[in-house]
């Protein structure tokens, strides 16, 4: 009989620095808590087999670059697990963030995913919660028409020091319940990069649950912001925001 691991987590990787990538599984196998990480491949290539071979780690090589959200979702039907992190390949993390809040999602029936504060690592915050996005809000954060809108739309009148449920938290570190996650059908594949956290943040509320913001607990992450550096990703960006629009409204 296989195990139930209390948390498992994804890790989709696509031409990623191996070190930064390394340090993040580093910082997931180092929980005391049972685990399974699953890394899926979207490389063209399994060059990167080699480099986990792991006990809790198991490798998922697609070999094509199917995209964030269709990626993560190979394993729904794997996940055996009372919880499932969503994680980017360059987050760090000291050994009980994920204990500690587990901790805290376990006593919120009403809510699905938890997220921690979440820094540069300058130690600057991130700013990970946002309203739900509309047109204006992506132009402005694109060409920064309206300070102030910006910080609106970032809940930065609340100061952000105490937990809160926000409309939308970034997906860098999502900590599921992984009934909820499963239930949810994981992300909407239609988005190939791009706006599947937004969405699935909506699929929440849908369902009647919230989503939780908890800034006791912080992480760093390296921060790329792709889409305003590469026109292929502000293309990706684009076209995501259009499906987004599409499916839920203006």
């Amino acid at each position: 009989m296989k195990p139930r691991f209390k948390i498992t987590a994804t890790i989709v990787l696509y031409k990623d620095n191996l070190n930064t990538l390394k340090q993040t599984i580093k910082s997931f196998l180092e929980t005391n808590l049972s685990k399974k990480l699953f890394l899926v491949d979207n490389n063209p290539t399994d060059v990167l087999k080699s480099e986990f071979n792991h006990v809790d780690v198991a490798y998922i090589f697609v070999g094509k670059n199917i995209g964030f959200g269709k990626a993560h979702n190979l394993v729904l039907d794997k996940v055996d697990s009372d919880f499932h992190l969503i994680l980017n390949p360059d987050i760090q993390f000291t050994k009980l963030v994920l204990t500690n809040l587990i901790n805290v999602l376990e006593k919120l029936q009403e809510v699905s995913f938890i997220s921690p504060k979440v820094v540069y690592s300058n130690q600057e915050n991130q700013f990970i919660c946002r309203k739900n996005p509309t047109p204006f809000d992506l132009i402005n954060r694109r060409l920064k028409l309206s300070k102030q809108k910006i910080f609106e739309n970032e809940y930065r009148s609340k100061g952000l020091l105490e937990p809160f449920t926000p409309e939308f938290i970034h997906g860098c570190f999502m900590l599921f319940k992984t009934k909820d996650f499963v239930d949810l059908k994981g992300f909407d594949e239609r988005y190939f990069l791009y706006m599947e956290d937004a969405d699935i943040c909506r699929k929440v509320y849908q369902s009647g649950k919230k989503i939780y913001f908890y800034p006791k607990e912080i992480i760093t992450h390296t921060h790329q912001k792709g889409s305003s550096k590469k026109t292929k990703l502000f293309f990706f960006h684009l076209s995501s925001a259009i499906k987004y629009f599409l499916k839920w409204g203006i």
